[in-house]
């Protein structure tokens, strides 16, 4: 879940607070932005508009060297904020498929390649997006992270794991949820929804989407 990835950003950077504190905000803040930019393509073309697992690790190689060799606010920043988004993008291959109801295992489609063309098939280590186990990672990620930092940051990553929580106990209401708003919207809108949101409906309609 994105609260997860936007954690996973923030922990990259967290050596930063003992080696050089005056870079720390600037890389805690990229690192956040990192694990959370991929996933701004929820509603459109989730998990390939925004999600370059190749691309972002090929891009955070060099500049974390640059970062290293040259440390200031802007290579750190650009270092982290590939880091974050590369390590997004590696983990979800790990969770579970691009589908409604994750926990039912029926899609193979876990992260767009775009490099080979092809899909990434999903590990499942983590059962799905909001499962316990998903919960469980950005406490893991957060204690440090809560214990490391104070003032704004440190609010931002309890921030994050409260929304966590409050989504880990919704999770699967939300996907009854958005099938029940699917279901009323009008057929003119349909091209403009996730067609994993659609799955419920196509065996009660002829009409096939033909939008992301």
């Amino acid at each position: 879940m994105l609260p997860t990835h936007a954690l996973g950003g923030m922990v990259l950077a967290l050596p930063l607070v003992a080696v050089s504190p005056e870079l720390a905000p600037v890389g805690l803040v990229a690192g956040l932005l990192g694990g959370i930019v991929p996933d701004l393509d929820m509603y459109a073309g989730h998990r390939k508009t925004l999600h370059f697992p190749v691309y972002y690790s090929a891009l955070a190689v060099p500049a974390s060297v640059v970062a290293v060799i040259a440390p200031s606010t802007a290579t750190v920043a650009v270092a982290l904020f590939f880091l974050g988004a590369a390590l997004h993008c590696l983990t979800d291959v790990f969770g579970s498929g691009l589908e409604l109801r994750p926990w039912e295992g029926t899609s193979e489609r876990a992260v767009y390649d775009h490099y080979r063309g092809t899909w990434i098939a999903p590990r499942r280590a983590v059962a799905y997006d909001g499962s316990p186990g998903d919960l469980l990672l950005s406490i893991t990620l957060a204690v440090p992270l809560v214990l490391a930092l104070e003032g704004v940051l440190q609010w931002l990553v309890i921030a994050a794991l409260a929304v966590g929580i409050v989504y880990t106990a919704l999770r699967r209401v939300l996907a009854d949820l958005a099938t029940v708003v699917v279901g009323v919207l009008p057929a003119s809108a349909y091209p403009y929804v996730p067609e994993r949101y659609l799955e419920d409906l196509e065996s009660e309609r002829a009409w096939q989407p033909t939008g992301q």
